[in-house]
């Protein structure tokens, strides 16, 4: 996706291969560059990348579109912590 390039970009972050992410509010979450799904339950989701990973913590957590290292989460996110 070339939003988080640009903001990357321009933030000067020089770090592109972690795991990077959106999170809407009340509907889930969109995450790029996901290499394994470590763990996964209604309450959390666990991810790697090839730099780090991220913890996502919620309720009714499902997966959605999982291709190409992008991966979708449905569910109320409320946090996201890098691991």
């Amino acid at each position: 996706m070339g939003l988080f390039r640009e903001i990357a970009r321009v933030l000067g972050a020089a770090d592109v291969f972690r795991v990077r992410y959106t999170v809407t509010d009340g509907g889930g979450g969109y995450f790029e560059n996901v290499k394994r799904i470590v763990r996964f339950s209604k309450e959390e989701v666990v991810l790697r990348g090839r730099q780090g990973g991220l913890r996502v913590e919620g309720r009714e957590l499902s997966l959605g579109k999982y291709f190409a290292g992008d991966l979708v989460v449905y569910g109320e996110i409320v946090r996201v912590e890098r691991l």
